[in-house]
């Protein structure tokens, strides 16, 4: 019902960067919440960033400064612009989106099937 294409990852050395690509297809509520979570080695999956449908934005500590997520609502696309990449970043990258049909309804999550990112030293 909701499919999440996403496309971007791929090797870069430290100190480069990279933008993720993450496209929405399906049945899309208004109110709805975007991110991107990552799954490095021998750590939990944790969140990276989010963007609402209204364009409020949270990130993690270790993305504030460097990473920045924005949205195109007319594609249902969300982006992740990285920064200065460092090795510890290298990880799964899995886009993630939250949605619920009304502000009392249910909320769902979806996940993309996830993009490697690899960061040289």
């Amino acid at each position: 019902q909701v499919q999440l294409v996403e496309s971007g990852g791929g090797l870069v050395q430290a100190g480069g960067s990279l933008r993720l690509s993450c496209a929405a297809s399906g049945t899309i509520f208004s109110i709805n919440a975007m991110g991107w979570y990552r799954q490095a080695p021998g750590k939990q999956r944790e969140l990276v960033a989010v963007i609402s449908s209204v364009g409020s934005t949270s990130y993690a500590d270790s993305a504030k400064g460097r990473f920045t997520i924005s949205r195109d609502n007319a594609k249902n696309t969300v982006y992740l612009q990285m920064n200065s990449l460092k090795p510890d970043e290298t990880a799964v990258y899995y886009c993630n989106l939250k949605q619920r049909p009304s502000v009392f309804g249910s909320e769902y999550t979806y996940w993309g099937q996830g993009t490697k990112v690899t960061v040289s030293s």
